[in-house]
């Protein structure tokens, strides 16, 4: 049913696939979906996270260290991967903020910055593909890139006056972006924890994160994936300078999350194809489609 059907997640970090939408690339894989993540930067500028790995040989060649997690990621997911190819602009601290390093992907030029995904886009000629939203899930220059290179290559990966030497033009069918830390899932999980007697690592959390139902109406399409979530976990598990196997990410155990919020979520934001919301495949009305779509939406009528 799934053979012949193409996903592109498009991701600012290593281990940022492992984290947002893993549980359902696993899935996807699984049912025959070829899946292939994006990565727009080498991840040079992150934080050691995990303090086992907080170590002079790690610090001293963390561009190696994070390509050869990626590849772990890569492989426990199933999936393709590619370097966009650009460097981490890391995360400003201080008050006020210093400036972005020169020659980070936060600060290249959108349009040069998108020719390399549009060209991916045309090689790999996915139906769907997926991104941030306009805050980068949360503001990290280089999630705020993603986001705006994402809708940049969206609409001129199928314009053949766009970047003409980039490839042979392809349209997606349908973008979506990415909502994993949303208040309704963590409101779940925490009280879920409670329900069994056990500490919620979201306490906290929800005591200064004010509701915003606006904001949770923004969810469209929830992909059930519970069955994936150990194999998410082992792909963050890959990303061992970013995930500290005694911290957060698995203060939760994995029978409480797949009970008490069994998908991921997506927001649908652009659609050549009609589907009915709410959704629970990333792929609604792009099925009956696909083995057809020749990558110009004339050809289906949109």
């Amino acid at each position: 049913m799934n053979e012949g059907l193409r996903l592109m997640h498009v991701h600012a970090h290593p281990d940022d696939e492992s984290s947002k939408g893993a549980a359902s690339t696993a899935k996807y894989v699984a049912d025959g979906v070829d899946v292939h993540v994006v990565t727009c930067t080498g991840g040079e500028r992150g934080s050691i996270l995990n303090p086992s790995m907080d170590r002079p040989d790690v610090l001293a060649n963390m561009t190696e260290v994070r390509r050869a997690e990626m590849d772990k990621a890569r492989q426990i997911l199933g999936v393709r991967q590619d370097w966009l190819g650009f460097v981490d602009s890391g995360w400003p601290e201080g008050d006020p903020k210093p400036p972005l390093p020169q020659g980070c992907f936060a600060l290249t030029p959108v349009d040069e910055a998108t020719e390399p995904l549009v060209r991916l886009i045309r090689e790999f000629r996915p139906h769907v593909i997926s991104t941030y939203d306009e805050n980068g899930g949360y503001p990290h220059p280089d999630h705020v890139m993603c986001h705006l290179v994402s809708m940049r290559a969206w609409e001129t990966a199928g314009d053949p006056d766009s970047y003409p030497d980039a490839g042979t033009p392809w349209q997606p069918l349908k973008l979506y972006y990415q909502h994993t830390f949303h208040r309704d899932r963590i409101v779940a999980l925490h009280e879920a924890m409670l329900a069994r007697g056990l500490e919620s690592p979201y306490a906290e959390r929800l005591a200064e994160w004010e509701p915003n139902p606006e904001h949770e109406r923004r969810v469209t399409t929830r992909v059930p994936c519970a069955d994936y979530f150990a194999v998410r976990d082992q792909a963050l598990l890959a990303h061992a300078t970013q995930i500290d196997p005694e911290g957060h990410w698995f203060a939760v155990p994995l029978e409480v999350s797949q009970r008490a919020w069994p998908t991921e979520d997506f927001e649908l934001v652009h659609s050549l194809v009609d589907s009915e919301i709410p959704e629970d495949d990333l792929f609604a009305g792009v099925h009956d489609l696909a083995a057809t779509y020749d990558g110009q939406p004339e050809s289906i009528g949109a």
